[in-house]
């Protein structure tokens, strides 16, 4: 039988990121597919050679929008541990509480779009109806819906009052109830079962010889998560990854909306095990004057505008920090870093691995990112062939790709 080319993507009505498969078909099924990378490569890693070593952290926040705290998370232990800063444990807490809703953000966005992609439109709807709410606590806590720069070398930028985590149990108890009641939708229904299960099946083996990451990997029977190694404050909190065993469309779509559960818990028990203390290290001090200034221009005119637009907001949330002089909670680092340190973290698609080498001055000499989505193309390509052509974009979409994470 004759063979086709046939080019997918980068620009698919299905693909929220330009990723670009050469599929080779007979008939209506998928023998072969070659990838090819580089569409929106953008040179981030060549800007530490031009941007100090804390304005990096701004760099690598850009990496990719809905987890760029984790970036941020993963570049600030690095320097951390090359510095030797031994970060206030109440900063660790607050990392894990933001890097935890940054994951429910990002699987609620892909769990929307996977049922977008089989054409389940009420499910995606009520997918993004519960992430808006979580951008709402985002956005109340951190000043942003999505890019969030609340990391800093030894610590974290905001704090949260009391008042704010008694919100954020109220808010996360009501998105829970609103995910519970999709369960039965999401892995019970005709449809999604009829389009998921069976389709695009990663074997353990497999997984592990191509080196899978993330959900990718424990749908596929691997019980590796990189928040069992202890970073932020997993080393306190105790994790257990979510596995399942099949290997399929289906079990990959499990393991993400069963995390986004297990994220809440997480989020829960941080606030209820977080110590008071100080949010950053003072490492030469972190200002001349400790005493509270009050705001004014544009923080003062920000708060105002908030007050104003409360009224209008459909979810009532308590005000962010903005009356809190920003000076107050940075850090001032003594000295530059000199050295090299691997760090890892867990994003929402998977292990996520900076290496940074340090020379002593300003500028880093390297600052190499590992991202899942680059893990997870072998094992992608390997799912393909024997499908049929109309299942591509499922099983595409199935590993969750973020090409701005994998080019950048």
């Amino acid at each position: 039988m004759a063979r086709t080319i046939l080019p997918f993507g980068p620009q698919h009505p299905v693909l929220p990121e330009p990723l670009h498969l050469k599929l080779t078909i007979e008939d209506e099924t998928v023998v072969e597919a070659l990838p090819t990378l580089g569409y929106v490569h953008r040179g981030l890693e060549k800007l530490c050679e031009i941007r100090d070593f804390n304005q990096m952290i701004q760099i690598v926040e850009r990496v990719c929008g809905i987890c760029s705290c984790l970036h941020a998370v993963c570049y600030c232990e690095g320097i951390e541990k090359i510095m030797g800063i031994e970060v206030p444990r109440r900063a660790k807490y607050l990392r894990t509480i933001w890097g935890e809703l940054h994951r429910m953000h990002s699987h609620l966005l892909w769990l929307g779009l996977f049922a977008d992609a089989f054409g389940f439109e009420s499910l995606f709807m009520q997918f993004w109806r519960v992430r808006e709410r979580i951008m709402d606590i985002m956005e109340a806590t951190c000043g942003n819906r999505v890019v969030v720069s609340v990391n800093v070398i030894g610590g974290t930028r905001r704090d949260l009052s009391p008042e704010q985590c008694q919100w954020i149990e109220q808010q996360l108890a009501i998105s829970e109830k609103e995910l519970k009641q999709l369960t039965s939708t999401i892995l019970n229904d005709y449809t999604v079962k009829k389009r998921t299960v069976g389709k695009g099946v990663l074997t353990k083996e497999q997984a592990y010889q191509l080196g899978a990451a993330g959900p990718t990997l424990r749908g596929s029977g691997w019980a590796q998560d990189a928040r069992q190694t202890g970073y932020a404050a997993f080393d306190e909190l105790g994790f257990d990854p979510i596995v399942e065993y099949d290997g399929d469309s289906y079990a990959r779509s499990a393991v993400r909306f069963r995390e986004t559960l297990q994220s809440i818990d997480i989020v829960r028990l941080a606030i209820a095990r977080m110590p008071a203390g100080e949010t950053a290290t003072n490492i030469e001090g972190a200002m001349d004057d400790d005493t509270p200034q009050p705001v004014s221009g544009e923080r003062g005119d920000m708060m105002q505008a908030y007050k104003r637009d409360k009224r209008r907001r459909t979810v009532a949330a308590p005000p962010p920090n903005l009356d809190l002089p920003s000076g107050l909670v940075s850090v001032k680092v003594k000295g530059k870093p000199d050295g090299e340190a691997v760090t890892r973290v867990e994003q929402p698609r998977g292990e996520l691995l900076y290496y940074l080498k340090a020379n002593g001055s300003k500028y880093m000499d390297r600052v190499r990112i590992r991202t899942p989505t680059f893990a997870n193309i072998p094992p992608l390509l390997a799912m393909l062939p024997g499908c049929e052509l109309a299942d591509v974009p499922v099983i595409v979409l199935s590993i969750d790709p973020c090409i701005s994470c994998t080019e950048r």
